[in-house]
């Protein structure tokens, strides 16, 4: 293989090389966008997740409070009656009841702080992927738009040979100076 056909493939193949970069780095940018989506989703998930829960709990709070009230009535009734026994089954039953209402409503307190700072969280990073979306499409439309103007173009016999010439020349005027300055060192 020529030195001419040798140079020829590298530059083709250098030239290969960076359309193939900057494929990879258009790829990787729409990776990370789609990164920074799936994690708003996640965060969307986690919101409703927790919503769901808040509603369940709420349901939950209100058959236990029914059933709270229920109990507070039958021991009021059986204090009147004079039936400590009855009292003391019922509030047996009660207590246990108070204890699940104070569990829930402590659980709701903390699903509506968790779902406050999730909602935060995630109106700053829809804003975030929002811009940078943006920011993304743009550069990939300016490089898009950059590379159909200025896109490499394949090179020529002609102009590998020519390219070689003013290097030689180059190198040979360059070697003629060294030795002229050298002789006056």
């Amino acid at each position: 293989m020529s030195l001419f056909q040798r140079l020829k493939t590298t530059l083709r193949a250098d030239a290969h090389g960076f359309v193939d970069a900057l494929e990879d780095e258009s790829t990787l940018l729409k990776q990370h966008l789609r990164d920074a989506e799936a994690a708003l989703l996640e965060k969307r998930a986690m919101v409703g997740q927790l919503e769901s829960e808040a509603r369940r709990l709420e349901a939950e709070q209100k058959r236990a409070t029914a059933a709270r009230e229920r109990l507070e009535r039958a021991v009021a009734l059986a204090l009147d009656a004079g039936r400590e026994d009855l009292a003391r089954y019922a509030l047996k039953q009660l207590l246990p009841r108070v204890r699940l209402i104070e569990r829930i409503e402590a659980r709701l307190r903390e699903i509506g702080e968790e779902t406050r700072e999730l909602n935060a969280a995630l109106e700053r990073q829809e804003l975030a992927f929002e811009e940078l979306r943006a920011r993304v499409q743009a550069y990939l439309a300016d490089r898009e738009a950059g590379r159909t103007e200025a896109g490499i173009e394949p090179v020529t016999d002609e102009q590998i040979e020519i390219e070689l010439l003013r290097r030689r020349r180059h190198r040979e005027s360059g070697a003629a100076s060294d030795v002229s300055g050298g002789s006056h060192g």
